[in-house]
């Protein structure tokens, strides 16, 4: 059994690697919507939705609010600016290579 991660950046990318998850995400991101609305485009019930919800909550990338009867789920981006600037040393060091192999290509198409 693996270890379950504690720190806010390994929580992010757990719930980042469901595609459930990351629809909803593509959902919240059009705006606030209710769990009916979310898992309308879904084939599951309305608890696994929940527990999707859940996952993302804890890992800061949604809020749920109170109107009325309602808790509508936004979209909190803030997570994710924190997720793109861990990977983008990562993006540094790929484009670093492949510009590196680039310009060794063309030297050997020169030769």
């Amino acid at each position: 059994m693996s270890p379950v991660a504690t720190d806010q950046l390994s929580v992010i990318f757990a719930a980042l690697a469901d595609p459930t998850r990351r629809a909803i995400l593509a959902r919240l991101a059009e705006g606030p919507a209710t769990v009916n609305e979310i898992a309308g485009p879904f084939d599951m019930t309305l608890p696994a939705v929940s527990k999707h919800l859940k996952v993302l909550e804890r890992a800061g990338l949604i809020s749920r609010g109170r109107e009325a009867q309602w808790r509508p789920c936004k979209l909190e981006a803030e997570p994710l600016r924190e997720a793109t600037e861990w990977m983008s040393h990562y993006r540094r060091f790929w484009e670093g290579s492949f510009d590196k192999l680039d310009a060794h290509l063309k030297a050997l198409m020169k030769d």
